[in-house]
């Protein structure tokens, strides 16, 4: 099994599905994305990387229930694949492998 490289909202996104595990839908991948980045995506910027995720088989989606607040809509939620958690594993190890002999920035705070 050969891992995919990710986009870093793909990384971002896919992380936020994984954290958020059965509660994973549009709005709440958004609120946690920004609640940990502290920046505002737009749902576009959402979706475009959760589909791409979809098509490499690294998240997958299940409609839930109809939802009276949302006029008879119902929430897609979104969780992590096997395929995909050995994806986040292996960009994990890659990250902390690329930055562990890095030079300091000179940037840490003290």
């Amino acid at each position: 099994m050969n891992m995919m490289l990710l986009s870093r909202a793909e990384e971002i996104v896919l992380l936020a599905v994984w954290q958020l595990q059965e509660n994973a839908y549009g709005v709440s991948i958004r609120e946690r994305i920004k609640g940990t980045t502290g920046q505002e995506w737009s749902i576009g910027a959402i979706y475009a990387p959760l589909h791409r995720l979809q098509n490499k088989g690294l998240v997958d989606s299940v409609e839930g229930e109809p939802v009276a607040e949302r006029g008879g809509r119902r929430k897609i939620f979104y969780r992590v694949t096997e395929e995909g958690k050995h994806d986040m594993a292996e960009s994990r190890r890659m990250h902390e492998s690329i930055w562990r002999d890095a030079p300091s920035l000179g940037l840490e705070k003290a």
